[in-house]
């Protein structure tokens, strides 16, 4: 393997938590009507379009025509995407505050909707540790598009063979090192924690 010059982080689900149905925890108390909400409305699958750069005025009208007798849930989707957004992940803070500290550049590439990216990003200060983010709603570019690792690695000045990519998305990780990057699969802070110290990152 390449000698690893930077570690390019993943945010939810790695750094952050991330769950849609903690935006309904309160207006949808039974959890199996949440589930089902989550399901077929407020869908995983209909968020992504804003990941990936298309603007809330469309996605919204567009989903209370299919849904109108949800039309105030579904604006909630945008008023409180926040609440989907718990807490970090345990661990991972800590394991980029200790990549900080023994210089290794850090980075980072994330499905993250532009017009949520503003108030989401100063309440977790560890994002302030990245060189830089690449945001697919920003860039109108998602994982696992092969031109979002190419525009990664013409901002971080940086080939994808000297650097370690960390996603808890397995359709991530493989279109990355289709483009050449080395990977880590994400599923906890001990497990990468143990990758990096494998790798001489950490010791």
């Amino acid at each position: 393997m390449a000698r690893i010059e930077a570690v390019v982080f993943d945010i939810g689900k790695v750094l952050v938590e991330w769950d849609l149905r903690l935006i309904y925890r309160d207006l949808i108390p039974d959890s199996a009507q949440r589930d089902w909400f989550v399901t077929h409305v407020v869908t995983p699958e209909w968020h992504f379009q804003h990941d990936a750069g298309r603007p809330l005025a469309e996605m919204l009208p567009e989903r209370i025509a299919d849904y109108p007798e949800h039309e105030a849930l579904i604006r909630r989707y945008a008023s409180h995407f926040n609440d989907s957004i718990p807490g970090p992940v345990p661990g991972t803070a800590d394991l980029v505050e200790a990549l900080h500290a023994k210089g290794v550049p850090l980075f980072a590439i994330t499905n993250f909707g532009a017009e949520f990216w503003p108030d989401f990003a100063p309440r977790f200060p560890v994002l302030e540790r990245f060189r830089d983010i690449v945001i697919s709603g920003v860039e109108q570019l998602a994982k696992p598009d092969p031109a979002i690792y190419a525009l990664a690695e013409r901002r971080f000045g940086l080939p994808g063979s000297a650097m370690l990519f960390v996603d808890d998305n397995e359709h991530n990780i493989a279109a990355a090192r289709a483009c050449g990057w080395q990977g880590h699969h994400f599923t906890n802070a001990a497990g990468l924690e143990a990758d990096l110290v494998s790798r001489g990152l950490l010791g």
